[in-house]
């Protein structure tokens, strides 16, 4: 897995070891196309690892997100959640449940690329967030709305 050996090459770069538990919240996390949140992302690694601590998962996050590993993804009010995929892409979030997933674009770059062009802005990054009613909860809202009868 290449993307283990870079990960382990940055954390040795950093004075760091790659220690199991570091690895494992990488592979699960990487595992998942969901974007949990470090609570649920411990939950998850405690099934491999009962013994693992939230600190430590905690700890992992931050430490992986500092590299460039990982991806913070803060929406405001509401827990962090986390992307291994660090490339420019874009997301969409449920704002009833909080749910974010990836959505497949041609090229997220344009949007910075014609911002730096028509201004002296230096672009650093690029990050499009879409958001609505996920499937779950989208039927779950027309459950809701509809007349008596018709359900």
């Amino acid at each position: 897995m290449a993307r283990a050996e870079e990960i382990t090459k940055l954390v040795h770069q950093q004075g760091g070891r790659m220690t199991r538990q570091r690895r494992l919240v990488m592979e699960v996390l990487a595992s998942l196309d969901t974007h949990p949140t470090a609570q649920e992302l411990y939950e998850l690694v405690r099934e491999r690892v009962p013994t693992i601590s939230p600190a430590t998962v905690y700890r992992n996050l931050k430490l992986l997100h500092d590299l460039g590993c990982v991806l913070e993804l803060d929406y405001g009010p509401g827990p962090t959640r986390y992307d291994a995929t660090v490339t420019d892409h874009c997301h969409a979030r449920c704002t009833r449940c909080g749910r974010v997933v990836d959505v497949p674009v041609v090229d997220v770059a344009d949007a910075a690329t014609a911002a730096a062009a028509m201004s002296d802005w230096l672009i650093t990054g690029c990050r499009v967030e879409l958001y609505g009613l996920c499937p779950k909860c989208r039927d779950a809202n027309n459950r809701k709305t509809q007349p008596e009868g018709a359900r």
